[in-house]
C-alpha cells in the first residue's frame, strides 16, 4: 500500500508542477501533455523564423519614409523579381531575425526617402516592429537592430529625358 501511495504522490506533483511551469511560461513554450489539462495547454507552439521575418518585414514598410528594404544587391535582384509576371514582392527583404522559444532578435536593413529624420523613422520602425511581432507571433522581442544603408533621393525615380536627349 505504500508503494501505490508513493506513486501517487509523485503522479500529483507531477501534475502540480506542470500546472505551475504552464502558468509562468509564454503559451509558446508551454507544452504538457494529458487528458486532465485544459485543451489549450495541451502541445507546443513554435514559430518559424520566415514568419518573425515577415511580420517584421511588413511592419517596417508601413512606415512613411522607409522607400525600401535591403543591401544594394538584394534591392537590385528584388526589383528584377518584382518585373518578373506573377512574381511576388519579397517582403523579408533585408530583415535577418534570430528566434528562440520565447524571445527573438531582429535586424533590419532600410532605405530611407531624402528629408525625413533618419532617427525619428528608425523610432517609429521599431515601435511598430516590436509591436506587430509580439502581437501577431507572442515573441518577446528582445531588440531591433536598424542599419540605414541608402537614402532614396527624388530624382532616381524621375524620367531620365536629360540623359536620354543627349544621345539620338
Amino acid at each position: 500500500m505504500t508503494m501505490q501511495t508513493t506513486t501517487f504522490e509523485k503522479d500529483l506533483s507531477a501534475r502540480q508542477s506542470a500546472k505551475a511551469a504552464a502558468h509562468t511560461a509564454t503559451a509558446l513554450s508551454a507544452g504538457v501533455t494529458g487528458v486532465d489539462q485544459p485543451a489549450a495547454n495541451r502541445g507546443k507552439t513554435s514559430i518559424a523564423d520566415v514568419v518573425v521575418v515577415k511580420v517584421a518585414g511588413i511592419a517596417a514598410r508601413e512606415i512613411p519614409g522607409v522607400h525600401d528594404m535591403g543591401g544594394g544587391l538584394s534591392r537590385t535582384i528584388g526589383a528584377v523579381r518584382d518585373r518578373v509576371p506573377g512574381g511576388r514582392p519579397n517582403v523579408g527583404r533585408g530583415v535577418k531575425v534570430e528566434v528562440g522559444e520565447r524571445q527573438t532578435a531582429i535586424d533590419l536593413d532600410l532605405v530611407v526617402e531624402y528629408g525625413v529624420t533618419i532617427t525619428d523613422v528608425a523610432h517609429d520602425v521599431r515601435e511598430n516592429v516590436i509591436s506587430a511581432v509580439e502581437r501577431i507571433t507572442g515573441l518577446e522581442v528582445v531588440e531591433v537592430n536598424i542599419s540605414v544603408n541608402d537614402v532614396h533621393l527624388p530624382e532616381d525615380d524621375g524620367d531620365h529625358s536629360v540623359a536620354d536627349s543627349r544621345v539620338e
